[in-house]
């Protein structure tokens, strides 16, 4: 198989690969082919792949249930040089990643993550030259229920920058694309904030997911020890990150957790990506949330007590999928 690209038409000029097609990734390929960009989808599981280009990625949720005709392989060859590689792979997987992409990286091309936690960026950019990177965290969720379909939980904004905080050419292009094809985006003046305003929220929210997997959201929120534990998450995280000179609010995020996780707040369906890890017996991405407030804690000398908890338990937990 080859790809073909349209170039007369914006969005469409951009050649987009989308790597890493599981939930979030099947869902952002899914919208921006929706919108009219120009976009291939690739991951390593077969079965999805071929389900996407016999029947189309079948979106459901958010928009209503529809067929896009969205293009997907597993060979990073047949794909040929990108505009702009979107990284979607779990972040344990990243370094992997990356270098399996390598065929889609020309002079010219851009690694955007929007994968969740902290480090990924850094990882990226040993592979590929630092120049290469952009950073960026998407606050939606969505969930892969079947082969070729996906749940999109919500229209939630997309955030992406430059890491030393640039506006650049590059930056607004990419925001362009994704705004015309229907995929809200901001280009951040500092994304290494709202990276971490989204981590500040996960660190609270994934493990107490996992590791009370058969509560709903708002029944964690109802209970008052749990409630206690993740707000106290939030403040390590809070309290070691302004040691890097981010700047975040602790008591903001609080506030958006509540919200997030009442019944007003959370979006139809959703799930942390923890959870579905839990569910589906995977190592977790516990070391880039929770265990990314840990390092820098240490780093600076700071006690992390909850988030250490937090990493033990799911450690804990994962050990039981080692078979």
């Amino acid at each position: 198989m080859s790809f073909s690209y349209i170039t007369e038409a914006n969005p469409a000029e951009m050649k987009i690969a989308v790597v890493g097609a599981g939930a979030m990734g099947s869902m952002i390929g899914g919208r921006l082919t929706e919108g009219g960009a120009n976009v291939v989808l690739v991951d390593v599981w077969k079965k999805h792949v071929d389900a996407i280009n016999e029947k189309g990625l079948l979106m459901t949720g958010y928009g209503g249930e529809r067929i896009v005709k969205a293009r997907a392989t597993y060979d990073f060859k047949e794909v040929g040089v990108v505009d702009l590689v979107v990284l979607m792979v779990k972040a344990r997987q990243t370094e992997r990643a990356t270098k399996d992409a390598l065929p889609l990286i020309g002079e010219n091309t851009t690694i955007l993550s929007l994968q969740n936690g902290w480090g990924n960026e850094e990882i990226i950019g040993k592979v590929v030259g630092n120049e290469k990177v952009m950073g960026g965290c998407i606050l939606g969720g969505a969930i892969l229920l079947d082969p070729g379909k996906v749940l999109d939980c919500g229209d939630w904004p997309t955030y992406i920058g430059e890491l030393d905080g640039r506006v650049s050419e590059r930056g607004k292009r990419i925001s362009k694309v994704f705004n015309e094809a229907g995929l809200k985006t901001i280009l951040s003046q500092d994304i290494r904030v709202d990276i971490w305003r989204k981590i500040l929220l996960n660190v609270a929210i994934n493990p107490t997911s996992a590791l009370c997997r058969f509560l709903d959201d708002e029944e964690r929120l109802q209970i008052e020890e749990v409630k206690e534990v993740m707000f106290e998450a939030i403040e390590e995280a809070g309290k070691v990150v302004r040691l890097e000179g981010i700047e975040v609010n602790p008591e903001e995020a609080k506030e958006t957790l509540v919200n997030m996780l009442t019944e007003q707040g959370a979006a139809e369906g959703g799930k942390s990506s923890m959870l579905v890890d839990v569910e589906h017996k995977r190592k977790t991405e516990i070391d880039f949330i929770n265990g990314a407030v840990v390092k820098l804690g240490k780093k600076h000398g700071i006690a992390t007590p909850v988030n250490k908890t937090l990493v033990a338990a799911v450690k804990g937990l994962e050990r039981n999928f080692r078979d």
